[in-house]
């Protein structure tokens, strides 16, 4: 794998950190700018809303930039409102900058997923996105802790700062080392990628990417309650929880990497099945504290495993679309990761207590289960099936 993609998930690393940090901060950002918790949440909302709008609208309009001067605009961009966002006393200016920030996170992730499969051999695009989804799980595992403890011992700005700091760096290392220019010339036509994005097998990917992410989201938002009021552990072990659950998801993301390229379908299907299992057990047995940290890990690991192959699937499946293709899978994922926590969120204001996120985690991946099921029978009767190892294969001859 080309040195230049660690770089990239470097910077990957970064704009995670800061997609995530804020669970931590949301107290102390209310008190320091004079707003409620609930207002102080809606940051969190703003950056998520801003993904998902922001890939694909980004990644259009960066479609003909070369791709290195894009990820500087997008990274410098993100650096800048950090800094801003840790100088401002004004909560109208730290949520433009989270939108902003958002946007230029999308624009970024689009365009490195592309940047990244053209670094690599045709049939390598699950190796290629799992480097960069790596950085993704670091930021569970390293950077969202970091910045909970920098936020309690100097305050909320000081995370901010980190995560500025860090982007620097790896702006210095796209500047040198991610090649220069448009991969295979100019891009084609915007009309011709958008009518390629239509095709049946790019939907029901992108349909399952959004369902599986939301799944992952919809535990991972509401672990910390699950292990303090469910698991009966204190609180104290809330940041290692998270950690493990990220450690997971890292041995998923490499774990895939190096299978979904070859095959795909079994990693999906044996994956999803897995997961969904896992879900349910984790429900039924999060009162005990062994097996349910046990769990944490195995479910970040199947996640993050089936969610990184179903990222390289939509670039697979969507040839005709090399510009935008890693914008919508963005847009996708963003939209589980909205919609996940959201029904985790309904599921614990009906009453239906710390469990029920998991359930619904559960629920989704059984769903998703059946999505696929419906999309390989449509693929089936029109005299294709949906074949994604095949489709791998063809891509890499």
């Amino acid at each position: 794998m080309p040195f230049a993609l660690l770089l990239l998930g470097l910077a990957v690393f970064a704009q995670g950190t800061s997609e995530f940090m804020l669970s931590g901060l949301v107290p102390d950002i209310a008190r320091d700018l004079g707003v409620s918790v609930p207002a102080a949440g809606a940051l969190t909302s703003a950056f998520a809303v801003g993904m998902v709008v922001g890939a694909p609208l980004v990644a259009g309009l960066a479609r003909r930039w070369p791709r290195r001067g894009a990820l500087l605009a997008f990274l410098v961009v993100f650096l800048a409102v950090h800094v801003a966002g840790a100088l401002t006393g004004s909560f109208e200016v730290l949520l433009a900058t989270r939108v902003v920030g958002a946007l230029a996170n999308a624009g970024f992730l689009a365009v490195a997923l592309v940047a990244a499969v053209d670094m690599v051999p045709a049939d390598a695009k699950g190796r290629a996105t799992s480097m960069l989804l790596g950085g993704v799980t670091l930021a569970c595992v390293a950077g969202v802790p970091a910045g909970a403890l920098l936020g309690g011992l100097w305050g909320w700005r000081a995370a901010f700062w980190a995560v500025a700091l860090v982007s620097l760096p790896a702006l210095v290392a796209v500047a040198r080392s991610v090649p220069g220019g448009s991969a295979g010339g100019a891009p084609p036509a915007l009309g011709g990628e958008l009518r390629s994005l239509r095709s049946p097998r790019l939907v029901v990917t992108l349909t399952l990417g959004a369902l599986v992410n939301g799944a992952t989201f919809c535990t991972f938002t509401y672990l910390a309650p699950l292990v303090t009021e469910v698991t009966g552990l204190g609180s104290a072990w809330v940041p290692g929880v998270l950690a493990l659950f990220g450690a997971g998801s890292f041995a998923g993301v490499t774990a895939a990497g190096r299978l979904a390229d070859r095959h795909p379908v079994p990693v999906l299907a044996g994956g999803a099945v897995a997961a969904c299992l896992g879900w349910c057990l984790l429900a039924l047995g999060a009162g005990h504290p062994v097996l349910a940290l046990g769990l944490v890990f195995t479910q970040g690991a199947l996640s993050f495993g089936v969610g990184s192959t179903l990222i390289s699937q939509v670039l697979y499946a969507a040839p005709g679309a090399p510009t935008l293709a890693g914008g919508f899978a963005t847009a996708a994922f963003n939209v589980g990761a909205a919609l996940g926590p959201w029904a985790g969120g309904m599921a614990i204001g009906a009453g239906l207590g710390y469990r029920s996120p998991v359930w619904v985690s559960a629920g989704l991946v059984a769903l998703a289960g059946v999505v696929a099921a419906c999309g390989a029978g449509s693929a089936a009767g029109r005299g294709g099936a949906l074949n994604a190892s095949s489709g791998a294969q063809n891509m890499g001859r």
